[in-house]
């Protein structure tokens, strides 16, 4: 059985109407015969104020009084109540009129109690409404014909502030004819006249297919809906031949109709993608950087630089930042002295497999934190320059790690990846090396209560350089075809920022928590996505078909390249943390004066460049690395074209 009111705000609106309605008319009764009023028998009154209140409540419930949301009151609320007025007005003067023949009623009665109640009703919905804005410039606004028909997702002020901005254009493009709320209670209601049909989580095609007017596309007005149901609406409106789009944020959107600008924005990957909001300890965070010294290594890249400017929003003591590119390094810091220009810090250029450089860094900036995201990372790259990634990825994490030890650096946080598990290519193993080296350090460190190391392993990040999501954006400009290795693909995908947000809340625990020595922190990429997947999903978010204006090309596996990647080997203990997405896994590693021993030896096959003996090093040090036959028979004169970049 449909209720009679939708919500509980609907309920206080109708009693305060009835009891408005019951007050109208004596006051239009006094307003017109002032004190002779008192001369008027009481019978009178009760008849006619019980009369018209019975009236008033069928009236302005059939005609949706209460589907109109007080905090957004406007002009549009102000005709549905003077039509409800009117009607129920109407209705009561032939009703009184075959009770009494209107005996002791003037004729200007009606007229008055007219006015009276419409000022009585919409008087509080309007001073609701002031108190709420603090100012009166919209109390008049009202909807004007668009041509678009849109549906809008979210049912709060952003979308009440593109409904007036719309109302208040008379060129404007759309017509909201349906709204979609995040909260059930609003169902059923209207903003500027525009309906409430449903929420987020029950929203069907059905929903809007039945519409007088259905939608041509849909808008979200709300940046924090969940990736999960982005995902299912987004599918729906492909189903239905919908597109999609997104307003900017709400300060931003107000910031532009100042400038009589409003532009919609298309929806991202990274919203289809990303994963809900993970519940973060920041005061803890900035604890950990506000008035310390910090090293970033790797600053300008993709995960350097995110981390860069984090850390710069903590209020650190000092930034010092190291690239071996020269543009790279001059981008970021640029970009910091821009947003943080009273920050002190430092630009340096270096390359982590130089001691000595690293050594005169430390010893320059004296740094309480260090942050080690300098690495090769590329799987085909690096497995046709294996020596490269070894002496950039294990050798130059030993040098960073061996510097931070000498300098006395509280914590040393150092970047690894999923491809560490069970790796099939040079970069996996490599880093998984340098995994090994960092947890024999801190388990060493901590007993001599010296620095601290956490190792902090996450899968792909989403718009990094050389990703996936850029090369097929890439190619979609270029009219495609979309390239995927392979069918079944998949990977782990996060946003850049959420990574570098989580690497700093790891970064709290391994600092501060004995219990996490020796462990690796991961990242809980959620569920792994199909790169064929992600290629149909680019194709739609551009408003095309897959297979029909832009095709899907598989080329097949390249060396080193896996099926599909891990966060945990078979023999890594899972732990749990107190922090919300992050994990701690306990594998297996060796004492760091064997590690040392054997780093020595590699390093120096490396810089011989001794292709084959480095392979055979990695075989050995890494026993769960099953090195592809195409790069242990690689043929340095017939070097094979790079036809993708890493997926």
């Amino acid at each position: 059985m449909t209720p009679l009111f939708k919500s509980h705000q609907a309920r206080i609106a109708f009693v305060h109407d009835m009891i408005m309605a019951g007050l109208s008319l004596p006051l239009a009764l006094y307003l017109r015969i002032g004190n002779e009023i008192q001369y008027y028998p009481d019978e009178f009154f009760i008849q006619t104020t019980g009369i018209f209140v019975l009236i008033c409540a069928p009236v302005f419930w059939f005609l949706r009084l209460y589907r109109g949301i007080w905090r957004y009151a406007s002009m549009n609320d102000l005709v549905a109540i003077t039509r409800a007025v009117t009607v129920a007005v109407l209705i009561f003067l032939p009703i009184l009129f075959s009770l009494n023949r209107l005996e002791l009623v003037p004729r200007s009665l009606p007229v008055i109690n007219w006015i009276v109640l419409i000022a009585m009703l919409g008087g509080p919905r309007f001073f609701y409404r002031l108190l709420k804005d603090r100012h009166t410039g919209h109390l008049l606004e009202k909807n004007g014909y668009k041509r678009l028909p849109v549906m809008l997702i979210g049912a709060g002020d952003e979308a009440e502030l593109f409904l007036r901005e719309q109302s208040r254009d008379h060129k404007g493009m759309f017509k909201a004819v349906a709204l979609i709320s995040e909260k059930p209670r609003r169902v059923g209601h209207t903003i500027h006249g525009v309906p409430v049909i449903g929420t987020l989580k029950s929203i069907q095609p059905d929903n809007w297919k039945s519409l007088k007017q259905p939608p041509q596309k849909i808008i979200l007005t709300k940046d924090n809906i969940e990736p999960t149901q982005l995902r299912k609406l987004f599918e729906m409106a492909q189903a239905e031949g919908i597109t999609v789009a997104r307003l900017p944020k709400l300060s931003e959107l107000k910031a532009g109709i100042q400038d009589e600008k409003m532009e919609l924005r298309p929806i991202a990957v990274e919203d289809l993608l990303g994963r809900a909001q993970t519940t973060l300890d920041r005061p803890a965070m900035k604890r950990l950087v506000t008035g310390k010294r910090v090293l970033v290594t790797g600053a300008g890249g993709s995960i350097g630089s995110e981390l860069v400017r984090q850390i710069s929003a903590l209020e650190p003591a000092s930034l010092a930042l190291l690239d071996n590119s020269e543009y790279q390094l001059y981008l970021i810091d640029q970009e910091i002295g821009l947003k943080f220009p009273d920050l002190p810090r430092l630009a340096m250029l270096g390359d982590v497999r130089d001691r000595d450089r690293i050594d005169d860094v430390m010893q320059r900036t004296k740094p309480e934190l260090v942050f080690h995201a300098a690495a090769f990372k590329h799987v085909p790259l690096v497995e046709e320059n294996p020596m490269e990634g070894i002496l950039t990825n294990v050798v130059g994490s030993r040098i960073v790690a061996d510097a931070c030890r000498k300098a006395g650096v509280n914590c040393m946080v150092q970047i690894s990846t999923d491809k560490a598990v069970n790796p099939t290519n040079v970069m996996g193993a490599t880093k998984r090396l340098a995994e090994e080296y960092i947890q024999a350090s801190d388990t060493i460190s901590r007993r001599e209560n010296g620095t601290r190391f956490v190792v902090v392993r996450f899968g792909n990040v989403l718009g990094s350089t050389g990703s996936v999501v850029p090369l097929f954006q890439k190619q979609l400009a270029a009219g495609g075809p979309l390239t995927v290795t392979h069918p079944e693909v998949t990977r782990f995908f996060m946003t850049i920022r959420e990574a570098v947000e989580l690497v700093l809340q790891a970064s709290v625990l391994g600092s501060t928590d004995d219990s996490t020595a020796g462990r690796i922190f991961v990242l809980d990429m959620g569920q792994p996505v199909k790169i064929a997947d992600l290629a149909r999903q680019i194709i739609m978010l551009a408003g095309l078909k897959p297979d029909e204006d832009i095709k899907i090309e598989y080329t097949g596996l390249r060396p080193g390249e896996k099926l599909y990647e891990e966060l945990l080997h078979n023999l890594e203990k899972q732990l749990p943390t107190v922090a919300e997405g992050i994990m701690l896994a306990a594998p297996r590693t060796s004492t760091l004066e064997i590690l040392r021993e054997e780093f020595d030896i590699l390093e120096k096959t490396a810089r011989k460049r001794d292709r084959q003996k480095c392979l055979e090093n990695l075989c050995r040090l890494v026993p769960e690395y099953r090195p592809d036959n195409r790069t242990v028979t690689f043929d340095n004169a017939a070097t094979p074209p790079l036809r993708q970049i890493e997926q």
